[in-house]
Formats: structure tokens, sequence, C-alpha cells
């Protein structure tokens, strides 16, 4: 699985060109990724074929603002033919906000979604898996194993991989945030299969729409 952030149609269509398998969709990067407009989500949708993961995320860090509003917005992107979501909560202390997350995942029944890179920056990581565990559609937790990125997080990850299977653990790990190029031979070898890149495929940061040929160069990599 290889899964890129796209902002435009732009972006969209070359991650596509380049060997995508999947979307994820977001607006304001500086924000580090929030929901995208409705229009931009049905033009992107209707430019490309290969599945979105739109986010649900209304304001910058990991506390989730208005649950109602994130409810809204997921019942406009449902009814504009959103099927796959990517979301996940933190409270003050850092503990997973059950409460807003299962809120907003009941919003998306019947859809598949991923808990983003929340988990990265929770204060128990095997407590926010062991709580989140059975909510229906959870099937991909987006980490990159630290909250400082993935060459710090390797160890984390390895461990995780190991209890797959377990309950917490049935999800699939999507690796991203400070994923570099060097590092996929080895995870590779170690088992895992599901990467998440969005600055690396640009020219030169978020500033710069998707490059198609860096997209080729990730897929090649992932594939080897």
């Amino acid at each position: 699985m290889f899964e890129v952030i796209a902002l435009t149609v732009q972006d969209a269509q070359a991650a596509e060109a380049g060997g995508a398998d999947r979307l994820e969709l977001v607006a304001d990067m500086a924000a580090d990724g929030l929901t995208p407009a409705l229009a931009d989500f049905a033009a992107i949708r209707a430019a490309v074929s290969i599945p979105l993961r739109v986010m649900l995320r209304i304001r910058d860090g990991f506390t989730p603002g208005s649950v109602d509003e994130l409810r809204e917005r997921a019942a406009a992107l449902r009814a504009e033919g959103a099927e796959e979501f990517v979301l996940g909560f933190l409270d003050a202390e850092g503990a997973v906000d059950l409460a807003a997350t299962t809120a907003v995942a009941e919003a998306v029944a019947g859809c598949r979604w991923t808990f983003h890179r929340a988990i990265d920056h929770s204060a128990d990581r095997d407590a926010l898996r062991a709580a989140v565990a059975d909510l229906p559609g959870l099937d991909t937790f987006l980490t990159s194993g630290a909250a400082t990125g993935v060459t710090d997080g390797q160890e984390v990850l390895a461990g995780e991989l190991a209890k797959a299977g377990d309950p917490g653990y049935r999800q699939r790990i999507l690796i991203g945030g400070g994923l570099r190029a060097e590092h996929v031979p080895g995870l590779r070898a170690a088992g895992f299969d599901a990467f998440h890149v969005g600055g690396p495929v640009r020219a030169n940061g978020w500033d710069t729409p998707v490059d198609p040929a860096k997209v080729a160069e990730w897929r090649a990599l992932i594939d080897s």
C-alpha cells in the first residue's frame, strides 16, 4: 500500500499517474492537515479513480474542537460520495478522547477509516490502541512510532508489528511522518507493507505540487 497526501486536483492526478494506491485528502498543511472543502473533495473525486481517505480535523493540534461540526462535515462529505476517512483525537493530557473519536466514527458508520498520527503524540500508545480497538471501521493506524518521526520510532514500530493480531494490534500499520527513502528497504525487510508520504514527492515542500516522477520513484522503491 502506497498512500500520498493530496491537497489539489493536480496533486491527486500526479499521485495517481505515479502509481499511488490511495490518497489522503487534506487542506492547510501549515496546520498539519485539516478537512478539505467540500468542493475540493468533489473535484478530486471526479478527477481520479483511486480510493480517497478524507481528513476529519478542524483545528491544529489533536484535540477535536466542535464534535458537532466534525460530524456535520462528515455527513456532507458522505453525501458528496466520500467513503473513507482519517480521524482521531486526544484530550489535553494526551490520552485518547474516546468520546469525540467514537462520536465522529459513528458519523462515518459503514466507512473504513485510519486513526492518524495523534497516536504518536499520545501519552500511552498501548492504552490508546486498546481503547479504540473495537470501533467499527477502524482498519489502519498511521504512525511513525514517535512524535519526532520514523528515524526515532522504528523500534516502537517493530514492537507493534510483532503484536499483529492481538487486541488493539489487528489494524494495519501505515508508516508515515518523517519517512525517508532510506528507511524503506529496512522496513520492507522487517515486514511492513504500507507507506504514506507527502513532502518527499514534491520538488520543494508544500508550496509545490506532487511530482509524478517522484511518486513513481517511491512506488518502485516500495515494490523492490
